[in-house]
């Protein structure tokens, strides 16, 4: 037995500790799904599966309740698979291995999956419990969330028969969401000219050490996103030193589309002039130390000498490239006029990357209101024409309007007091 299961409450503990014993990141999440399903049925509760793998399980209402307004509870089974350096873990075969350090339960050299392993098990506690007084119920547990949110896209309609929804997939002790921002990729691409290198020199530009953090939640903060930085010099060592003739021949930065890139790298080929070079990265990574001082005081721009590509961007490639990254709109668009110190309207690119053909780069709009994402996106299209690159627009999620005043926030309000002894911070957050 896993020794979180002697924590309290021991229906909890147990169901989290069955959890990670069976792997489930995202688009491997059939296992956990088909346990789900068996023990539901074993229970004697309706159990069903959608045409993407959605689970909704009924649970039917304790003697006096029957007419009281259904209930669902909402989870995903999907986790974010990641291992520290030098662990040996394989997501689809080995389980979490969770163990108690103080206060806190941790996983041994990967992830937990309590995002959102943990309100999944509390969905289930709740389903298990003999002891619970409840209205009718239903726990819907979607695929794949972390990934793209596929279970919740596909959805089957009509499914649900609950009046209320409570989602279990939140983010700090004391706090309750009611609201959060949709989302859709776009993805730009530049088509590449090339050429044969005949110059003398290669360099790489390293822009490092920036602090990142999540493209919504963290999006006000004024972290540096290092793809726009990078983008911000190259634009100014054209404009500030003209004479220093130079081409492209890689550029690239960030690793996730949902994260403000801490790292980003440029490729430049020319014949003369490293001096001027030198010297522009030096006094640029002063100025970028200036400026983000309290936000990235860890940031590093260097130049290093590195072995010499077999083609390289034409002059025309280089330049709209580095326009079109410069003039990239990235971070708050619009802060929201109903709901103080919230962010209506978002973008920010958080990849991109250089293949034999294009220059391609993947940004994420976030938006509460579907016509801030129609805006946002607008923006952009106008923007791509101007250099001939294109753009193209997958995964659109819509956002979650809050509502401060429906009855189940004033009511979750007042019990959260009641139990806990402090009132809960309601919030609505810039992230779907």
């Amino acid at each position: 037995m896993s020794e979180i299961q002697t924590l309290q409450p021991k229906l909890l503990w147990k169901w989290f500790s069955q959890i990670c014993a069976i792997p489930h990141p995202s688009y491997q999440e059939e296992q956990i799904a088909q346990f789900i399903v068996h023990w539901a049925k074993g229970k004697g509760f309706y159990a069903e599966r959608d045409e993407v793998g959605n689970i909704l399980i009924r649970k039917p209402a304790t003697a006096g309740m029957e007419d009281h307004v259904p209930v669902a509870l909402q989870a995903h089974l999907d986790m974010v698979p990641q291992a520290n350096e030098g662990t040996q873990h394989d997501f689809k075969k080995d389980p979490i291995q969770p163990y108690i350090d103080g206060e806190w339960v941790k996983a041994r050299g990967t992830t937990l999956g309590a995002d959102n392993g943990i309100g999944m098990a509390s969905a289930l506690a709740v389903l298990d419990s003999e002891d619970l007084v409840h209205p009718p119920l239903e726990v819907l547990l979607t695929m794949t969330e972390e990934a793209g949110m596929e279970g919740a896209i596909g959805l089957r309609p009509n499914w649900l028969q609950s009046e209320v929804m409570v989602n279990t997939d939140t983010e700090e002790n004391g706090e309750i969401y009611i609201g959060c921002a949709g989302g859709e990729n776009a993805n730009i691409s530049l088509e590449i000219e090339r050429k044969l290198n005949t110059f003398e020199h290669s360099y790489q530009l390293v822009l490092k050490g920036l602090s990142g953090g999540h493209s919504g939640g963290d999006i006000h903060t004024g972290r540096a996103n290092a793809i726009k930085v990078l983008a911000r010099f190259l634009a100014r060592l054209t404009q500030d030193e003209p004479q220093f003739q130079f081409s492209l021949s890689e550029i690239r930065g960030g690793s996730v589309r949902n994260a403000i890139p801490r790292e980003a790298f440029a490729t430049l080929v020319f014949n003369e002039g490293l001096d001027t070079l030198k010297n522009a990265v030096q006094d640029f990574e002063s100025v970028l130390k200036h400026e983000l001082a309290k936000v990235e005081p860890n940031l590093t721009f260097t130049l290093q000498s590195v072995e010499k590509a077999d083609t390289v961007f034409s002059q025309s490639t280089t330049h709209k490239a580095i326009h079109l990254l410069n003039v990239l709109p990235n971070g708050v668009i619009r802060n929201s006029d109903v709901l103080d110190n919230v962010v209506e309207s978002s973008l920010s690119i958080g990849i991109l990357r250089t293949d034999e053909t294009h220059i391609k780069g993947t940004i994420l709009i976030r938006s509460l209101i579907h016509s801030g994402n129609r805006y946002v996106g607008s923006l952009l299209k106008s923007l791509v024409s101007l250099v001939g690159a294109e753009v193209e627009f997958n995964g659109y999620y819509p956002g979650w309007e809050p509502h401060n005043d429906a009855p189940i926030v004033n009511l979750t309000e007042r019990i959260y007091a009641d139990v806990l002894g402090y009132a809960p911070v309601v919030k609505v957050i810039h992230a779907g």
